[in-house]
């Protein structure tokens, strides 16, 4: 038996690995969760090993739980965390310290000058990117000006630098390889999306040595080779992409104005601009959606910081749910009447705001407010950001402004309750797909595709089946008036007026 793609997800809180089989059905799966570091506030990091340990454990899982051999898989595709940092020691392989996670707020200082210094214009232009903690490059300045010798090893080449993907990969080729994909180097704020490859003016902005940084390539591509003592054979690597575009290529989103939303630990939505590079007048994120075969197809993209995260505090911090699949049932006993506010700026607002100073807050609080009515604050939330999301991009996008569909994907869309009031308050018809991990499948569409096993992306693309859709039922005037009560609650959160 042979053909079968094996697709590395590696998230924010657990790594996953599905074995697909060629027609891109999974035949199994296995799933870690690893340690989440928070050394102060607002600061977030990931232990390398952790993340190689668990990445191994679970491939091998996947493999034997499909009851396949290791020479049975063709190709690998990988998906990861975007903007996460890890640098580490050319010769040796060590990291030189923990991950920088996408979410960690310590460079705001940073992002503060640059902005003060009137960078963020020139850096927008290049990089598609408004200045933010969230993003890779500040966090690469931050090591190499915080780690003792870095910047001197760096400047000599003795560092590497990469995003979890080029990390893993070194790690799976045993060295010989860095490596990453358009996708990701386009998070990085280093890496010009229209010339398609890093900048040297945002290099010399940011004070970093060209010497630490991967080469790019298309996300359907030869990345290298496995070494065989890793997962018992020598398997190629052909297909990388972060999560949120893996996620619109698992989608099937390959046409323009097709837009999907991933509700994972935070949420991101993208909206297909095609060939066309859209710089937006609402502070969302001009990105790179996917590259294949040399050209690249842009997005727009809005990026909520706290989505599933959300569900995870009422669970984790509030403890007042035991399970996350308890939120959407506790939510629906909650009193429509009794409105409540929840801005989760747990690590600062994310689009359309970007206010890295943004704390969360409750708002609407009476002695009548129960656990449910937070449960529901908290769900609605998310639906409330995707809006903020949906009005910048038909702000900025004239052809977005046509009747949407949402293709939704990650673990919040399997709670009813929650879709219902997405489909509601965006008055839009939301489609939940029959396979929801689209991300690991649109990695290993990349790799399949690559290596000659799946077809061209509009073949595929009817491959797409649909589990349920969820049509608007709210009234007008009810979801008005719901929507100015979330824009309120977020203009008293804010640390400063949005620009």
């Amino acid at each position: 038996m042979t053909g079968a793609i094996l697709a590395i997800d590696q998230g924010t809180t657990s790594s996953r690995a599905i074995v697909f089989d060629s027609s891109l059905e999974a035949l199994g799966s296995a799933q870690k969760e690893f340690r989440q570091i928070f050394p102060k506030p607002g600061w977030v990091e990931h232990d390398p090993e952790d993340i190689w340990k668990s990445v191994v454990t679970t491939a091998r899982g996947a493999i034997r739980k499909a009851g396949r051999k290791p020479a049975d898989i063709a190709a690998i595709g990988i998906t990861n965390q975007r903007e996460t940092v890890v640098i580490w020691n050319r010769k040796t392989g060590k990291p030189i310290h923990r991950a920088i996670v996408w979410q960690d707020r310590r460079t705001g200082d940073i992002c503060d000058r640059l902005r003060d210094e009137g960078r963020e214009p020139e850096i927008t232009a290049r990089s598609g990117l408004l200045i933010d903690p969230y993003f890779s490059g500040t966090k690469v300045r931050w090591l190499l000006d915080h780690v003792k010798g870095a910047r001197a090893k760096a400047e000599r080449g003795d560092l590497c630098f990469g995003t979890i993907d080029t990390y893993l990969i070194w790690r799976l080729t045993g060295g010989r390889e860095h490596v990453t994909d358009a996708t990701n180097a386009a998070r990085t704020m280093m890496f010009n999306i229209h010339d398609g490859d890093w900048d040297d003016t945002l290099l010399e902005i940011l004070g970093i040595p060209r010497a630490i940084l991967p080469e790019v390539k298309d996300c359907a591509a030869d990345f290298g080779i496995t070494d065989k003592s890793i997962l018992s054979a020598a398997i190629p690597i052909l297909g990388v992409a972060g999560d949120q575009q893996a996620a619109t290529v698992g989608q099937a989103c390959f046409k323009p104005g097709m837009f999907k939303s991933t509700y994972g630990t935070g949420c991101f939505a993208l909206l297909n601009t095609g060939p066309q590079s859209v710089r937006s007048r609402n502070r969302l994120l001009t990105t790179i959606a996917y590259q294949l075969d040399g050209n690249r197809t842009y997005a727009l993209e809005g990026s909520i910081f706290i989505a599933g995260a959300a569900v995870q505090w009422l669970r984790d911090g509030l403890k007042i749910i035991r399970r996350a699949g308890e939120s959407g049932p506790l939510a629906a006993e909650s009193d429509p009447d009794h409105p409540v506010y929840f801005v989760p700026a747990l690590v600062g607002l994310g689009a359309p705001y970007w206010d890295a100073d943004a704390r969360g807050a409750i708002y609407g609080l009476s002695r009548g407010t129960t656990r449910a009515d937070i449960a529901r604050a908290a769900l609605e939330s998310v639906c409330y950001q995707t809006r903020d999301l949906l009005e910048a991009m038909r702000g900025d996008w004239e052809a977005g402004k046509a009747r949407t569909v949402l293709r939704v994907d990650g673990g919040m869309v399997a709670s009813d309750w929650t879709m219902q009031f997405l489909a509601d308050i965006l008055a839009a018809p939301v489609d939940r797909p029959k396979t929801l991990e689209t991300t690991a499948l649109g990695a290993a569409y990349l790799a399949g595709y690559k290596a000659g096993l799946c077809p061209k992306p509009a073949t595929f693309a009817k491959t797409w089946q649909r589990d349920r859709r969820f049509k608007p039922t709210m009234r007008e005037r009810e979801r008005s008036r719901r929507y100015a009560g979330w824009q309120e609650a977020v203009s008293r959160t804010l640390s400063r007026r949005p620009a």
